[in-house]
């Protein structure tokens, strides 16, 4: 089968490789569509140390069921699917309490990180877990259902937050996953929801999906935006969808006493933390891994037009031209949110 497979860090070619066959409680997909996730494109350079070489990578996948192992029970061949880039055990303690999302064995579709390599689905055919598949809305495209992984994700960091209804909210950053918190955020009924970044571009597209405001600036010039929009009191909940120590500052003080900041982002694994400001203010920091569950949630939101997921597409392109899209990504080309790669003719 067809594959775009990372040789080495820097480097992907298309690569012959042979066609997997599902095991018992398994099943063959054959890939539609497959986005670059930005983890993707940070294991493409080597940075991450989550795509070790030989691999082959993609996360946010749908397809059609190929085949299926002898003891799959709810999928037959024609069925048209998603699935989790979770694959959890479904028997550890994390697990049976419904935390799929930090399941003791857990591994991460299109992932090497010396624990563990499983191929993903920048290719022809992927072999999928009966349990962590999901079936398609016949409406939906396949292009948009491989936006429904980064969706979940968004759901998920909303649900671990805390906002209620009516509550003020800051998204920070305007990329991918900070769309998609925004629109979360407004389809969980919260009353005001602002997104910041330093993009025009982005911002605009923000305010076309439904933010309340957005706004451009860093260094301070954000918090002191949200503090004149609040009377001095600061959003209930913010979302640093970006993670570099500057943006965990800004959230930090654009959050209100007694707050909530919800770490999405994490581009930077390590960062200073104004400690006191957190400890005197009463500030929760709430970080958030994956999804856990939501995906019913999301194909439902997207279905119904209440999460926009089109307008995000820049470009749905063959698997062959991959390694042309990853070095465009890479060289962060300005107006790019997400490519999507197809294998297949069903795109």
């Amino acid at each position: 089968m067809k594959s775009l497979l990372l040789e080495e860090y820097g480097k992907l070619s298309i690569a012959d490789m042979p066609k997997p066959n599902p095991g018992e409680q398994e099943v063959l997909v054959r890939v539609a569509a497959c986005g670059i996730c930005g983890s993707d494109v940070h294991g493409y350079d080597g940075s991450s140390g989550r795509r070790i070489p030989p691999l082959v990578m993609g996360h946010e996948a749908s397809g059609v069921v190929e085949a299926v192992g002898p003891c799959v029970k709810e999928y037959r061949p024609g069925d048209r699917v998603t699935f989790d880039s979770t694959v959890y055990c479904g028997k550890c303690t994390y697990c049976r309490r419904g935390e799929v999302n930090l399941c003791d064995n857990r591994e991460v579709i299109g992932v090497s990180c010396g624990d563990y390599r499983r191929n993903g689905a920048f290719a022809e055919y992927i072999v999928i877990p009966e349990r962590i598949l999901y079936r398609l809305p016949a409406k939906m495209s396949y292009p948009e259902a491989a936006m429904l992984e980064a969706t979940s994700v968004a759901l998920h960091a909303v649900k671990v937050s805390g906002v209620k209804k009516g509550d003020t909210a800051l998204v920070v950053g305007a990329g991918m996953i900070g769309l998609l918190t925004m629109q979360a955020l407004k389809a969980s009924g919260v009353g005001r929801v602002m997104i910041a970044d330093i993009d025009e571009t982005r911002l605009t597209l923000g305010e076309l999906l439904g933010a309340d405001e957005a706004l451009r600036g860093t260094g301070g010039a954000i918090a002191q935006a949200i503090l004149e929009r609040t009377n001095g009191v600061g959003a209930d909940s913010v979302f640093d969808a970006v993670g570099r120590a500057k943006t965990v500052q800004e959230s930090i003080d654009s959050v209100r006493k007694g707050g909530t900041v919800t770490l999405i982002g994490n581009i930077e694994p390590e960062v200073r933390l104004p400690l006191q400001k957190v400890v005197s203010r009463q500030i929760r920091l709430q970080g958030t891994a994956a999804s856990s569950g939501e995906y019913p949630e999301a194909i439902q939101l997207i279905s119904t037009g209440r999460i926009h997921v089109r307008p995000l597409i820049t470009a749905v392109a063959p698997l062959e031209d991959g390694p042309r899209w990853f070095e465009r990504l890479h060289a962060q080309e300005p107006n790019l949110m997400k490519v999507v790669l197809a294998p297949g003719e069903e795109a």
